[in-house]
């Protein structure tokens, strides 16, 4: 089965870099959040803050980054991207044990580390597609969302562990590392890398170069809509969280633990989903699998909005996240790779950059939104708002074929089909990242 089929020693360094900072990032799951909380003893505005503002500014910080990834060898890139990660990171539980830590400190490492993500993610699409066969994206891609839902389910509920044990700042330093050995995984792929092509229209930056990638995706009449409705539907996604957790550890009086299990649990949908996406394109064409996932993915936030107390509303939790989880996990690799095979290679950092900062600001618009919301009408309401919009999210979805080849754009070399391989972008480094 694809599953199985070896795709390199390369490759396997790659996955191997992307697994253990993965589980570094997932170990220290909100991490800045209870630092803010329980060394800091800042109240809930200063933590919204926090999560919002550093998303929002690092994604800004990260627009000149694309263009100048694209004409870069994309692994050294790589390596400075996780070094730099891990340096800024550092300085939290160093200032911690000096006694010098502040929130001005956390909101600067927070930015400097989403600039990061964003431009690591950018230059690591790019590097996949040059080293995996194209005929093995969907298999690559599958790989990456397994581990990212891997580590989702197994971080968090470790690092809670850890803190209990050791302190908060601890699984900040563990993420510090684990991008360290990310850094030397990426180092030991081994290989030359030719240094692409940079022609002199782009001796300097220019602000075309800037928005050039949103100029592509917004232009090309199959990625647009699923461009939309990826920043739309992750956003309203993650907007409805802070004011399901405010509901059940508050209102309805879970447990942390609970709270931690009734998200840990249906990861496992992730590693199904993840493992039916090839097949799924196999037997039913690439079409018809991101308009059904994408559908169904959109069909369950709503349930949220009725999780009562004990343990009827705990498994309610849980099996909402499981169908959400299954079919984002199946729609995930599939989109990836669609994108990927239509993105020319020439501008493929700009496109995923752009793509990254889009959903980021997304996110952290929503989320602040969904604050102000849910403190005027409550968190119910605030949950069942998002999931209604949800329910119309698979408008956006791209109804036309989507085969390669296909002239579908006003991008005349969207749907080059020869030099596309593969694409790392937001299933697994940015999710994860």
């Amino acid at each position: 089965m694809g599953a199985r089929r070896s795709l390199g020693r390369s490759f396997g360094w790659l996955w191997a870099a992307y697994g253990v900072s993965a589980l570094g990032t997932w170990l220290a799951f909100d991490a800045f959040a209870l630092v803010a909380i329980l060394v800091l003893h800042t109240g809930p505005a200063q933590v919204s803050a926090l999560s919002a503002a550093g998303l929002a500014v690092g994604a800004v910080v990260a627009v000149p980054l694309g263009p100048w990834v694209e004409f870069r060898r994309k692994r050294p890139v790589m390596i400075g991207m996780d070094l730099v990660r891990c340096a800024a990171l550092m300085t939290i539980p160093v200032a911690f044990a000096l006694d010098r830590l502040t929130f001005g400190q956390l909101l600067v490492v927070s930015v400097v580390v989403s600039a990061a993500d964003i431009t690591f993610t950018a230059a690591s699409g790019a590097c996949l597609k040059a080293l995996v066969p194209r005929e093995d994206l969907l298999v690559a891609n599958g790989r990456f969302e397994a581990t990212t839902w891997s580590t989702t389910m197994v971080g968090p509920p470790l690092g809670g562990a850890v803190i209990a044990v050791f302190g908060p700042v601890t699984t900040i330093a563990a993420n510090a590392v684990s991008f360290l050995l990310s850094a030397g995984g990426i180092r030991a792929m081994g290989g030359t890398e030719p240094r692409p092509a940079r022609p002199s229209v782009h001796a300097k930056l220019r602000t075309g170069d800037l928005l050039h990638g949103w100029r592509f995706l917004l232009t090309h009449a199959t990625l647009r809509p699923l461009f939309l409705n990826n920043a739309l539907v992750n956003g309203l996604i993650m907007a409805a969280q802070p004011p399901l957790a405010v509901l059940m550890l508050g209102r309805l009086h879970f447990a942390p633990w609970q709270y931690g299990l009734a998200f840990a649990v249906p990861c496992l949908g992730g590693l199904i989903g993840s493992r039916l996406s090839r097949r799924l394109v196999t037997r039913f064409g690439q079409r018809r699998v991101l308009l059904v996932a994408g559908t169904l993915r959109a069909c369950w936030g709503l349930g949220l909005a009725f999780v009562g107390p004990g343990a009827a509303g705990l498994l309610l939790v849980m099996a909402v996240e499981f169908g959400l989880i299954i079919c984002a996990a199946v729609f995930t690799p599939v989109l990836s790779t669609y994108r990927l095979e239509r993105t020319p290679t020439d501008r493929l950092a700009r496109t995923l950059s752009a793509w990254s900062i889009t959903v980021k600001l997304s996110i952290a618009a929503l989320t602040a939104l969904w604050g102000l919301l849910a403190a005027a009408t409550g968190p119910r309401v605030a949950i069942a708002t998002a999931g209604l919009l949800l329910l119309a999210t698979p408008f956006l979805l791209p109804r036309r074929a989507l085969r390669v080849g296909e002239a579908d754009g006003e991008e005349g070399d969207d749907g080059d089909d020869g030099d596309d391989g593969d694409d790392r972008s937001d299933p697994s480094l940015t999710a994860a990242r």
